[in-house]
């Protein structure tokens, strides 16, 4: 691919962040997920409530929040985005707990960095208040589960990558 095709380099190669002053605003949604897998010990403390460092699950939720009001600042060329609502569900399955973050916003820019954030933070918090019990826990995969909105329209992948 040639440097002119690539939207964050400059003609010299250069890291830039990308012009969207002539899109126009639309209406956008990201849903991003992931997980942690954990032992059957710590999942057990998790669910009842009962780890040292106290709720795990609302801390996860505020976290993921936060990290989606925040994306612009931790990833280099992400814009800033006026962000509408932003939500992280929590769910049990075998050995793991599922994370799901939605983000939407009306913007010239998509909001998949914030749903992606959102629900790193959320494992990663979740991962810092349980390895008490279980230092061998394992955060992902992550994806981008959908997006719509903007000029390439709607994407889908329901399952995780291999």
């Amino acid at each position: 691919m040639s440097r002119a095709a690539l939207t964050h380099l400059d003609g010299r190669g250069a890291a830039r962040m990308v012009d969207v002053g002539a899109k126009d605003v639309t209406r956008r949604r990201a849903v991003a997920k992931g997980s942690v897998t954990m032992s059957p010990t710590a999942l057990r403390l998790l669910r009842a409530g009962a780890l040292k460092k106290g709720d795990a699950l609302a801390a996860a939720r505020l976290a993921g929040i936060m990290a989606a009001k925040k994306a612009s600042d931790l990833i280099p060329l992400c814009h800033p985005l006026p962000i509408d609502s932003a939500a992280v569900r929590l769910s049990f399955a075998a050995g793991r707990v599922e994370v799901e973050a939605e983000v939407t916003t009306s913007s010239k820019t998509g909001v998949e960095m914030e749903a992606l954030t959102a629900v790193a933070a959320a494992c990663l918090t979740l991962y810092d208040m349980a390895k008490a019990e279980d230092r061998g826990m394992v955060v992902g995969p992550l994806w981008l589960a959908e997006k719509s909105g903007g000029r390439s329209g709607t994407y889908r992948r329901l399952r995780p990558p291999r």
